[in-house]
């Protein structure tokens, strides 16, 4: 199921807080469901699915994010635990969705959330994706200067069921054009 570019990567104290020492970053593997699970809905806001998302894909991880090489879902685990998770799908050839970026709160003022964000971000340049869009619900100061620091702009927030949403684009086709210049 592993790319073998995705294969299990240790990440240094150089590349997070020394909070993050021995974290893994890996692919997804039928083992991890319950822990996805669990993260997943200890992100719902409010503890309720919002009424534009079915959770699906969290049921369904290998026909949501394994069914292309152009989709993926990676883990952080420390201590043998899965702390975090990120997903890439899209229903679009250019354009690439980032999901279900998801952190245990105890490591969310730590870097995993931007380690797993330059993860699914390297994915979608490898795959030839010259868009990357994504949406969250938090209007959290640091989720946006996470956003922010990367290369996502903040494009629209829209009211939905009550909620804001955020949405966010990062133009890849450009972002690689200037880096080339």
């Amino acid at each position: 199921m592993a790319d073998s570019m995705y294969e299990t990567q240790p990440m240094t104290e150089e590349q997070g807080n020394e909070t993050l020492q021995g974290l893994t970053l890996r692919s997804f593997e039928p083992d991890d469901q319950q822990a996805v699970s669990r993260l997943y809905n200890e992100g719902l806001l409010a503890g309720q699915i919002a009424p534009n998302d079915s959770g699906a894909d969290i049921d369904n991880m290998r026909e949501a994010y394994f069914d292309s090489d152009r989709h993926h879902f990676w883990i952080a685990e420390l201590a043998g635990r899965v702390i975090a998770m990120i997903g890439v799908a899209s229903d679009e050839t250019h354009t690439a969705e980032i999901r279900r970026l998801r952190v245990e709160q105890a490591y969310q003022q730590t870097d995993v959330a931007g380690m797993l964000l330059e993860t699914a971000i390297s994915h979608c340049k490898h795959h030839g994706y010259l868009k990357v869009r994504l949406d969250t619900r938090f209007e959290r100061d640091a989720a946006v200067g996470l956003f922010d620091s990367v290369g996502f702009q903040h494009t629209r927030t829209r009211s939905m069921h009550g909620k804001d949403l955020l949405e966010f684009y990062l133009d890849l086709y450009r972002q690689d054009k200037n880096e080339g210049e």
